[in-house]
């Protein structure tokens, strides 16, 4: 028998960008699977079961157009989401304080607590993070942020409350390598493992003050950021 070539894991495997799109699929489709599972008598789908976790973070009514946006749908999508979910009782639509020609959704009480189950569904992902370190769950959370930013830029999901295009944003402000970052909003110091993803007081920074901090972000190497919180 002749000898076999040295085998060449470069040749002989896709690229590692996608395996980890590959996994991040098989995520997505354990989310999904879970989420029909846990919905319980009303049997939400995961998009009306998004839109009720949307209307308790938000704590005041939203309009259709604004739950869209929140949900990364077309209007019409997000208007069939709203009509199920009113027919289930879980929300109801009032005339908005601002404009009385525009429509408010807000939570009824059965929904607001079956919306506090609905946002356990991703329990058992943490479950799963938890077999990482601290230093590889920081490292993961700033792969996830830079993910979230191509996803944006792409037009495939609507702007995110993300730290790093908030106008309350100074990255590497400080000398400190575990806490660099500063929020002009709490006046504290922070590091990358306080990134936060969904902000109640995310205010969008100006577009090149934006682009400023993300260069400034993501071209430093990260910090451990095990230390401190905000």
């Amino acid at each position: 028998m002749g000898e076999h070539p040295p085998f060449n894991f470069e040749t002989a495997s896709q690229p590692v960008a996608v395996r980890v799109g590959a996994g991040l699929a098989k995520i997505g489709i354990a989310l999904k699977s879970r989420a029909w599972r846990d919905a319980g008598p009303e049997r939400l789908t995961p998009t009306q079961g998004q839109a009720i976790v949307i209307l308790k973070n938000a704590q005041r009514g939203l309009r259709l157009d604004e739950i869209a946006t929140a949900l990364g749908v077309t209007a019409p999508t997000a208007s069939d989401a709203v009509k199920a979910l009113v027919q289930k009782k879980l929300v109801a639509r009032r005339n908005a304080k601002d404009d009385r020609r525009a429509v408010s959704v807000t939570l009824t009480a059965r929904g607001e607590e079956l919306a506090g189950r609905v946002a356990g569904w991703p329990d058992f992902l943490l479950r799963a993070l938890d077999t990482l370190d601290e230093a590889e769950q920081t490292a993961f959370l700033r792969s996830l942020v830079k993910i979230i930013r191509g996803l944006q830029d792409a037009g495939d999901i609507p702007v995110q409350r993300m730290c790093i295009g908030c106008r309350f944003f100074r990255p590497h402000l400080h000398d400190d390598p575990v806490q660099p970052h500063h929020c002009a909003f709490v006046d504290a110091p922070f590091g990358d493992r306080h990134l936060r993803l969904d902000c109640n007081e995310y205010e969008s920074a100006a577009p090149d003050e934006a682009r400023s901090n993300w260069r400034s972000w993501s071209g430093n190497a990260p910090a451990s950021g095990l230390e401190g919180a905000i």
